[in-house]
Parts: C-alpha cells; sequence; structure tokens
C-alpha cells in the first residue's frame, strides 16, 4: 500500500464512519466474551481454559473507582504487557498459555463505565480533552504501574514491557508509547482509531511498534498504515500487518499471541 501523507489532526467529523463506528462499538460491548477467536488462516485459535495462571482485581480511586485485573501467569512473568481496555485484554491469557511465548502478565485498565463512547475516546486520544487524558495517563502510568510492582514484585526493564490496546485502546497505546518509551519498549496496536495521529515531528527514542488491521475494516487499515509509515520515517522498528478480517474481538485475539513472540521472542 502506498504511504499516506502525515496531515494536521482532523476531528473524527471529518470521517464519515465515526457515527458508524461508535454505534458498532457500544453494540459490540456486550457480547466481548462471546466469540471465538479466528485465526489469519480462518481457523479458530487455540486458548487454554479453564487458564493456569490466575486474574487478580483491584478497585483504584481514580474516577470512582475504575478497577483493573491482571493475568498472572503460571510461571514468574518474563515480560508484562499494559493495556486499555483492560477488562477485556486482561482475559486473554489462556491465548498465550496455548502457543509457545515467554511467560507474560497482563496488566489490563479497564475502560471507563460511562455508556457515552466518547467519554472513553477522551481519555484514550489525545486531541480531544487534553486535562481527561493527562488525568487518565497518571492513572495507568504511575497508578497501575505501581500497583503492580508492590503487589506482584514486577518491574521490568522497558525492552521486556509493551502497551497494547484495540481500537480506540489503539491510540492509547501509541500515545502510551510515544510519550514514555523509557517505561514502554514496544506498542501493540490493532485496528487504531483515526483521532490521534502521527505528529509532524517524532519523538526521539521511539518504541518498536506492531500494528495489525484487517482487510474488511477499511477506515482502521487507513489508520494503522499511516502510523506504519510515520513511524517508518522517523527510523522505528516497526511490523505493520494487514489480514483478511473485520473490527472485533476474534481478530485481535488472534493476533495478540503473534505480537507477544515479536516483542519478547522464544
Amino acid at each position: 500500500m502506498p504511504a499516506l501523507s502525515i496531515t494536521e489532526y482532523h476531528p473524527f467529523t471529518d470521517h464519515p464512519q465515526l457515527s458508524g463506528w461508535l454505534s458498532f462499538e457500544k453494540d459490540r460491548g456486550a457480547s466481548h466474551g462471546d466469540q471465538a477467536a479466528i485465526g489469519a488462516n480462518g481457523d479458530e485459535a487455540v486458548r487454554i481454559d479453564p487458564i493456569a495462571g490466575e486474574l487478580v482485581t483491584e478497585t483504584f480511586e481514580y474516577d470512582g473507582g475504575r478497577q483493573a485485573t491482571v493475568y498472572v501467569p503460571p510461571d514468574p512473568p518474563e515480560a508484562v504487557v499494559f493495556a486499555g481496555d483492560g477488562q477485556l485484554i486482561s482475559q486473554w491469557g489462556g491465548y498465550l498459555e496455548a502457543v509457545d511465548v515467554p511467560h507474560t502478565m497482563i496488566v489490563g485498565a479497564y475502560r471507563t463505565a460511562d455508556e457515552d463512547e466518547m467519554a472513553r475516546i477522551k481519555e484514550y486520544s489525545p486531541p480531544f480533552d487534553e486535562e481527561r487524558f493527562a488525568a487518565h495517563e497518571r492513572f495507568f502510568v504511575e497508578d497501575v504501574r505501581s500497583w503492580v510492582r508492590s503487589r506482584f514484585g514486577v518491574a521490568l526493564p522497558a525492552e521486556r514491557t509493551a502497551v497494547c490496546g484495540v481500537s480506540a485502546s489503539g491510540e492509547l497505546a501509541l500515545a502510551m508509547g510515544l510519550r514514555h518509551p523509557d517505561i514502554y519498549g514496544a506498542v501493540f496496536s490493532a485496528s487504531p482509531g483515526g483521532g490521534y495521529r502521527p505528529p509532524a515531528v517524532m519523538p526521539n527514542p521511539l518504541p518498536r511498534t506492531y500494528l495489525v488491521a484487517g482487510t474488511l475494516e477499511p477506515f482502521f487499515l487507513e489508520n494503522a498504515t499511516r502510523w506504519a509509515d510515520a513511524l517508518r520515517d522517523a527510523g522505528a522498528d516497526v511490523v505493520m500487518t494487514e489480514r483478511v478480517g473485520t473490527h472485533g474481538d476474534p481478530f485481535w485475539q488472534a493476533e495478540f499471541p503473534l505480537m507477544v513472540a515479536w516483542a519478547f521472542g522464544r
């Protein structure tokens, strides 16, 4: 696919897909756990169920009681992934247990309970509400990480730490990676939204970045490709994967073990 030009940020209202996407995201939320993950070749991705690891949930003061759930692998973690949309991604440990990847802790910070999808976007995408984004950033980067260190004794270096997100939280992952490369050495961004776009001047250093989007979600594929092109032009280590697939949990769940294997090896 040819490189896309990097433009100034335009609100989502410039994109006719926004209203449909917001409705889709709201409707999809009720069925997050009801779908099997489908791999790139169309086969169902393998998941260990019940998991050998455990899930630990904590409630924080942020936003009147925001939760985070941690998937603790059955063996000492060799890597850790911090994720937005944590009520979803923290449940993906079974996909990692089914394949040969390093023992990886997943720390999932929950999205807002506000049913207005724009509330989630304002926390995850920097351009919309600077104050709200900054407050969530402190919760995500400081509060959650501090609890993980104290509760589990896990404080791995950046080269063993990734930040992950899907759709709107894919923007969060990109933003956190660019703003905190000393903490998150790798970014996993699946089907990122279009509100947060590559800055005209990239920071240095840049995290390694794995982007993926489906051929059946052209808006999100365009966003992912824009980021891949911009990061490569800035000298970053980038993987951009384009697969047959659409916007949803099965597509992302199947890709997650590949992201972990790429970032942390085996």
